[in-house]
């Protein structure tokens, strides 16, 4: 399910100047008609708290009481059928959708242990309706309770072009749960979003990190080690996309040694000492890497025209519920 959540915050006291959209009719004493149920007004005297009431200017001047479960703060109002029509989307399985299904992270590394959880990430493909609907589809789903996130294809597209590591790794990885025709076409082309960038997103990442742990250090004293142990990962694994043209997810080579890392038995000296060796010898690939300069963009957006088009064909007599 989609998680949704809405801006509306009944127990909220609301500031002088608010604007307001009356839910009732307010008639005077003689049943002369006050306001307007729709009328806009602001706020001009708040209660101290919401067992009080509110009081409201209308545009005509004439001011009038309400409680607040009596109005709705107007940019609220504005949108609150669009927030109905969120909800619908929320209660709709998209996990149907699902077009890719793998796993990742630990146990894909090959660096899992009796603790470790199986992640999986992937692909959906929602209905061509529901895509071209006034509300659009969410970039990704999640069931975080069984470590799940499935992004929608246009967005997956996007992170791989970025050469985002997390997402390259997707369509890297040798555990593969679930792969539709469309899924697998994707895989045997996975080799277009391998590109220079690799070498500015991957080292930018892990020095930024790397400044955090050292304000950790200073300030806290504590390290997450299993953190530590992942960005050595990935600074070999970008060593390896720029030297070899593949995504290296599974570690062999060099699990021990990040195994040491992980369970804090190599001092952060030491472990600081081989992440600066390893920016120079990503510098040195990086320098004779063969890849392109840019993942190829035209082939890319080329498959996603056809997953649309496919979809929507396939989809055509289906209505939206």
């Amino acid at each position: 399910m989609v998680n949704i959540q809405h801006p509306i915050n009944l127990n909220l006291i609301l500031p002088v100047g608010t604007q307001v959209v009356s839910r009732k009719q307010v008639k005077g004493s003689a049943g002369e008609l006050f306001c307007l149920r729709g009328a806009v007004g602001v706020v001009v005297k708040a209660p101290t708290d919401n067992s009080h009431a509110y009081r409201i200017r209308l545009p005509s001047g004439v001011e009038v009481t309400l409680h607040r479960h009596e109005f709705s703060i107007r940019k609220h109002f504005q949108t609150e059928g669009l927030q109905q029509a969120e909800t619908e989307l929320a209660e709709l399985n998209l996990h149907e959708c699902v077009i890719y299904r793998c796993i990742v992270g630990s146990r894909a590394y090959g660096l899992d242990d009796a603790n470790s959880d199986t992640d999986r990430r992937g692909i959906y493909l929602p209905p061509a309706q529901l895509h071209w609907s006034l509300y659009g589809i969410p970039e990704q789903i999640e069931n975080k309770d069984n470590q799940e996130c499935y992004w929608e294809l246009q967005k997956f597209l996007i992170l791989a072009l970025k050469a985002n590591p997390n997402v390259l790794e997707c369509l890297y990885t040798p555990l593969v749960e679930t792969a539709t025709p469309l899924a697998e076409e994707l895989l045997a082309m996975r080799s277009i979003f391998l590109s220079q960038l690799v070498y500015q997103t991957y080292n930018s990442y892990v020095m930024s990190q790397f400044k955090k742990m050292e304000q950790d250090i200073r300030t806290k004293g504590v390290l997450k080690w299993k953190h530590v142990m992942h960005l050595i990962r990935l600074l070999l694994s970008g060593i390896t996309v720029l030297k070899e043209g593949f995504v290296p997810v599974r570690i062999e080579e060099h699990r021990q040694q990040l195994l040491t890392i992980k369970r804090g038995e190599v001092a952060w000296e030491e472990v600081n000492a081989l992440r600066l060796s390893l920016h120079q010898e990503f510098d040195t690939a990086f320098a004779a890497t063969t890849l392109p300069e840019r993942p190829n963009y035209e082939k890319a957006n080329a498959f996603l025209i056809k997953a649309r088009r496919t979809q929507a064909l396939a989809n055509g007599e289906e209505t939206l519920r």
